[in-house]
């Protein structure tokens, strides 16, 4: 994210529209939290419209995939896109080696703490948790940043290594005996999203990243001692999210290779859909079951795959085919996405509490109070857009 200099359409001179416009999109379903669309879904129960809606802006239980579950996917597999261009500019400036590698450890080390910082506010003390979208990225940065400097033999052994060695160590890692007390952990005995077999050694907080993480995240200061994450996040994840950060590399040095659009579509459209049909073989034959929330291997193919068919559908819709007009909104947000993440994790409140405060409690009830969220969501949204428009006439883009 944001690592967007030298993004260039080689032999152009513009930028590729496609790819702001992607990361528009991504960060625009990220924003769009604040419209609360469960709150809408739960006034209009018999609306199969709305339902659809909450359930594409919400994470699935354990298994599975919706719209929501694809934003840190696409996130990770950015940066990787981007990574080559930057290369390549930074080569073209003659920096030197040393003072490329020094950025990239400064910019893991921002990314890293920044999420920190960004789970922390409104806490007693520092959250030192490390499951955040930018924390993740930040951890996996250095390793993607010294593969694109390698061939592609390198790149595609390290990925397999990657989601191979990560699926081997929670195979190897000891399922829980007979008297788990999985109430504990924050899971109901009888919940439904247990698996059996080898799919078992994935169950929430009894699994391997689970483990290390009771370990590791104890060793910083906390107001209680970490016991599991409600929702099953892991600090491990970097690892395979890192895989899904190879996988935008390859799709960014496809793109700088110069080869004609048309081939350029194929490979992104067989890349999406072999991701998918590995990652759906994986979880119905009970090897590694789809699931988001530790990343597992099936889930790296499988967003992956759905990441592969999102760049193609971009890439063709916008610089083939020339629909920047209809995205502008999208690439404004997507130009500048640290700055649009941060604020929307920071002022969303105190936007919406200023419109209150300067227009009546009631100001967004006039839809009715099932429907007040829709208000003051969009409300909030047009702000931030407007705020992003503002930085984008005037060119000041946030980098790291």
């Amino acid at each position: 994210m944001g690592e967007t200099s030298g993004m260039e359409r080689k032999g152009s001179g513009g930028r590729l529209a496609s790819l702001d416009a992607y990361r528009g999109l991504v960060m625009f379903l990220m924003m769009a939290e604040i419209l609360h669309l469960s709150k809408v879904a739960a006034a209009h129960p018999g609306s199969g419209f709305w339902q659809l809606l909450a359930l594409n802006q919400s994470h699935v239980a354990w298994f599975g995939c919706t719209l929501h579950d694809l934003i840190q996917p696409s996130f990770s597999f950015l940066v990787g896109v981007a990574l080559p261009y930057s290369l390549a500019s930074r080569a073209a400036r003659g920096e030197s080696t040393g003072r490329a590698w020094m950025h990239a450890g400064w910019r893991s080390l921002v990314l890293i703490l920044l999420g920190v910082f960004l789970r922390s506010v409104s806490q007693p003390q520092t959250r030192w948790t490390f499951e955040d979208t930018l924390s993740q990225i930040g951890m996996g940065y250095l390793f993607l940043f010294a593969l694109g400097h390698l061939s592609w033999r390198v790149i595609w052994a390290s990925f397999g290594l990657i989601i191979g060695g990560y699926w081997l160590a929670f195979i190897l890692y000891p399922l829980p005996g007979p008297g788990f007390d999985y109430a504990a952990v924050g899971v109901p005995a009888d919940w439904p999203h247990h698996y059996q077999g080898l799919a078992a050694h994935f169950n929430k907080n009894s699994n391997l990243a689970w483990a290390f993480d009771t370990w590791f995240l104890n060793l910083f200061p906390r107001v209680a001692p970490f016991t599991h994450n409600g929702g099953g996040y892991a600090t491990l994840s970097f690892i395979p999210t890192l895989g899904t950060m190879i996988l935008g590399l390859v799709a960014g040095r496809w793109l700088r290779s110069g080869q004609p659009a048309r081939e350029l579509l194929k490979r992104f459209l067989l890349a999406g859909v072999v991701g998918i049909a590995l990652g759906l073989l994986l979880h119905y034959t009970g090897v590694c079951p789809l699931v988001k929330r530790i990343w597992t291997p099936a889930w790296t193919l499988f967003s992956g795959g759905c990441c592969f068919l999102l760049l193609a559908g971009f890439y063709y819709l916008v610089d083939q085919r020339g629909w920047r007009r209809p995205v502008f909104p999208l690439i404004v947000i997507g130009m500048n996405s640290i700055a649009i993440y941060v604020l929307v994790h920071l002022i969303d409140g105190f936007i919406i509490e200023s419109f209150k405060v300067h227009f009546g409690r009631e100001v967004f009830n006039v839809l009715g109070e099932g429907n007040a969220t829709l208000l003051s969501g969009g409300y909030a949204l047009l702000v931030f857009w407007l705020i992003l428009y503002w930085m984008y006439r005037r060119k000041l883009f946030i980098r790291i």
